[in-house]
């Protein structure tokens, strides 16, 4: 059985991906091979393949941070929990841009029937880290305001359904061309290409300014970001797209901005990283996952797929989020036929 896959050939652009055939791997003790029906693209992607993330890997290596499919094949000792046709989702951080994966068994979320395929890996890493970042570490409540960065991206977009879910006031910064989307998602938006967003949330909150901003631009809007918020409020970092393909003083620079926001008195200033959250606290995943699967089938929730591309298309995904063109989540598919086990 050939497999497809997309891998980093080397640190850089997106001209570093390269799509290779080889033999589909066979699943070992404890784990299952997955037929993967629909991949997620996102920056945290980006960030790998330019060699910005925490942990780095070497390549060449199959890319790709999450993924839905179908369990085609049990390893030895996997029968306890999946059969052949089950519909799972895992974060994977690195291996989802292919026809085939193996991964441990016990670290699959069951995907309820009827949902598709695009909107559910939509939520495996955005929506899971929007969920975690409002509801487990800023820990918003119904009434209280909050500012969202590139709303009309795939986290954005989900903090912005999510907190419209929650009762809360929303504020989203995007360019002209996205503004009305924003709206009709339930924020207020604002033009961060016309106006100073920070001076704009004071002016909208009375000189308040509001209780949690998500952001993950980084640099110099951590800082600006920083102080749109009103005493007592809650600053979640977790990204820095604005330095991609700057090198490691890029993302220096951001995380020594987040370190002089967390000595500062009144407020308060946090990283988030969905992979440490997952280490620390291993049984929220499941759970938060599991609680979105449940809004997107009682249609409380709705994500928005910008394209779903073939899977041999890769590299044109990451140019158009680099273009930064895309509103909501864009999804690759190998289309795979499961046919049983191989």
């Amino acid at each position: 059985m050939r497999n497809t896959r997309v891998i980093v050939s080397r640190i850089g652009g997106p001209e570093v991906l390269q799509v290779v055939e080889d033999e589909a791997p066979e699943p070992g003790a404890g784990q299952v091979r997955v037929a993967v029906a629909a991949a997620g693209v996102s920056h945290a992607d980006v960030t790998i393949r330019e060699g910005m993330y925490p942990v780095p890997a070497r390549p060449p290596f199959t890319i790709g941070y999450d993924c839905v499919g179908v369990v085609e094949k049990l390893g030895p000792g996997a029968d306890g929990r999946w059969k052949v046709g089950d519909r799972v989702a895992a974060i994977t951080v690195r291996g989802s841009y292919a026809r085939y994966l193996v991964w441990p068994a016990d670290d699959l979320t069951a995907v309820p029937e009827g949902l598709d395929d695009a909107e559910a890996v939509s939520l495996v890493l955005n929506y899971v880290t929007a969920y975690q970042m409002m509801h487990r570490v800023a820990k918003l409540r119904a009434g209280e305001r909050a500012l969202i960065h590139s709303a009309a991206g795939g986290v954005g977009s989900a903090l912005v359904q999510l907190g419209k879910a929650a009762g809360l006031e929303t504020f989203g910064t995007a360019s002209t061309s996205k503004q009305e989307l924003v709206r009709e998602m339930g924020a207020t938006p604002i033009d961060y290409t016309r106006e100073e967003f920070g001076a704009r949330v004071r002016e909208m909150t009375g000189g308040e300014g509001v209780d949690a901003v998500f952001d993950a631009i980084g640099g110099d809007s951590f800082t600006r970001s920083f102080g749109a918020l009103r005493r007592g409020g809650r600053f979640v970092g977790y990204g820095y797209t604005a330095k991609v393909g700057k090198g490691q003083w890029g993302r220096i620079d951001t995380f020594a901005r987040l370190g002089w926001m967390m000595l500062q008195p009144g407020r308060t200033a946090r990283f988030y990283g969905i992979m440490f959250a997952k280490a620390k606290h291993p049984e929220w995943f499941g759970a938060d996952l599991g609680a979105l699967f449940g809004m997107l089938a009682s249609g409380a929730i709705r994500p928005i797929v910008a394209a779903v591309l073939p899977l041999t298309e890769a590299a044109e995904a990451h140019r158009m989020l680099e273009r930064r063109e895309v509103r909501g989540k864009i999804v690759l598919r190998p289309d795979v036929a499961v046919a049983g086990q191989g």
